[in-house]
C-alpha cells in the first residue's frame, strides 16, 4: 500500500463528531474548509490551508441557524446547504456571513445524511439528497425492498432576483432488485459530463445475509445503470466520494474505504471505471466525508484533498503528491 503523508492534521475536538465537508473560496483570497459537526450540532469553519478552527456556526434547534445532526453539505456560488438528519431538512445559508435564507424537504425527508447538486441551468439547481431511514426500536432493520425505491430525493431549487429561495420537490428513486437495492446509504456525488451519480451503498445485513458495500451507478434521471465499483474493491464501508477534474474530461473518483487502523483512498478512472490506485496516509482513520478542491490555493497550488479523521479532526492531501506517488497522467497535477 503506498503512503501519501498528510500536509497537516487539525486539532482533535473529539466532542463534535466531524462528518462531512465542502471548500468555499473567500472574498479576500482564502479558502474555507466547512464541516458538519452532528453531536454539537453546529459547523466549524476551518483554514483549508493550515487547518486552523476559525469559528463555529449554529447550535442544537430547529429555528432557522440552528441544527439538529447536521450531516451532508454542498456549495453553490455563495450558498451553501447543510443536511440535517433529525430536523429532516436542508437548510441554506449565504455566505459568508451563513445568513439562514430558508430551508425545504420537511415533507419527504424522513433521515437524510447526503447531498450533492449540479446546475441545470444558470441560476437553477437539482439536488440529490440520500434519504437512508431505516425500522425497529434500534433503526438498523432495512426497509422492504419495495419502499427503497426512496433511497434518493430529488429538488429543483432557483434563486429569485431578490435572493429568495424557491425548491420544488421532484421525487425520488432507487432500484428495489434483490441484488442492487440501496440498502443503506449517506454519500453521493456526480459527474455531468457523463451522466453519472455514484451512491456509496454501506455493507448491512438483511434477514442473515451480508450485502458487499459499494458505490453504485445512476444516471441523473435516477436510472439505475446495473453498474458499480469493481467487485472486492472494498475491504469495509464504501463512504465519502468525490470527484477529481482533469485536461481533457478525464480524471478520477476518490472514494473512501473506512478501514483501521488506516483509511484506505481508492482512485477509479473517471470514464471507466476501472482502478488506478490507492494510498493511505500517516495518521488518517476511520473516515467518512470528503472534499477535493481542486483550484490553486497558497499550500495547495495544485489542489488539494480534504478528509475527515476519525470524527475528530480534519486532514489534508496534497494533490500534486498524490499524482505523483500514484504515477497518475499528467493534467491532473501539475
Amino acid at each position: 500500500m503506498k503512503t501519501v503523508v498528510e500536509r497537516y492534521v487539525s486539532k482533535e475536538s473529539p466532542q463534535d463528531e466531524l462528518d462531512s465537508l465542502t471548500t468555499w473560496p473567500t472574498e479576500d483570497g482564502h479558502t474555507w474548509l466547512i464541516a458538519s459537526a452532528k453531536s454539537s450540532h453546529k459547523l466549524v469553519v476551518f483554514d483549508a490551508d493550515s487547518g486552523e478552527r476559525l469559528r463555529e456556526v449554529g447550535g442544537e434547534g430547529s429555528a432557522p441557524g440552528q441544527f439538529n445532526r447536521p450531516n451532508g453539505l454542498a456549495v453553490y456560488g455563495d450558498h451553501l446547504f447543510v443536511v440535517e438528519r433529525d430536523n429532516h431538512r436542508v437548510q441554506v445559508f449565504a455566505l459568508p456571513d451563513f445568513t439562514a435564507l430558508g430551508s425545504f424537504g420537511e415533507a419527504e425527508l424522513r433521515s437524510p445524511y447526503g447531498v450533492w447538486l449540479t446546475e441545470t441551468e444558470p441560476g437553477e439547481l437539482e439536488l440529490y439528497v440520500t434519504d437512508s431511514f431505516m425500522y425497529g426500536k434500534q433503526f438498523d432493520q432495512v426497509p422492504p425492498l419495495h419502499e427503497l425505491d426512496q433511497r434518493v430525493r430529488r429538488y429543483r431549487v432557483q434563486f429569485d432576483q431578490q435572493g429568495h429561495l424557491r425548491a420544488h420537490y421532484a421525487g425520488s428513486f432507487g432500484d428495489t432488485g434483490e441484488a442492487s437495492a440501496l440498502r443503506m446509504v449517506e454519500s453521493i456525488a456526480g459527474d455531468a459530463s457523463n451522466d453519472r451519480l455514484l451512491i456509496a451503498d454501506e455493507s448491512t445485513s438483511d434477514q442473515g445475509r451480508r450485502h458487499e458495500s459499494t458505490l453504485r451507478e445512476y444516471t441523473f434521471s435516477g436510472k439505475h445503470t446495473g453498474r458499480s465499483l469493481p467487485q472486492d474493491s472494498f475491504g469495509a464501508e464504501a463512504e465519502g466520494v468525490a470527484l477529481w477534474t482533469c485536461a481533457n474530461g478525464g480524471g478520477y473518483w476518490v472514494a473512501v474505504d473506512q478501514l483501521a487502523p488506516l483509511t484506505i483512498f481508492h482512485l477509479f478512472d473517471r470514464t471507466t471505471l476501472q482502478p488506478r490506485g490507492s494510498f493511505q496516509g500517516e495518521f488518517t482513520a476511520h473516515t467518512d466525508g470528503v472534499a477535493l478542491h481542486a483550484a490553486t490555493t497558497a499550500q495547495f497550488p495544485d489542489g488539494a484533498l480534504f478528509a475527515v479523521h476519525d470524527d475528530k479532526a480534519v486532514t489534508a492531501f496534497d494533490l500534486a503528491e498524490v499524482a505523483r506517488v500514484l504515477g497518475l497522467a499528467p493534467g491532473c497535477a501539475g
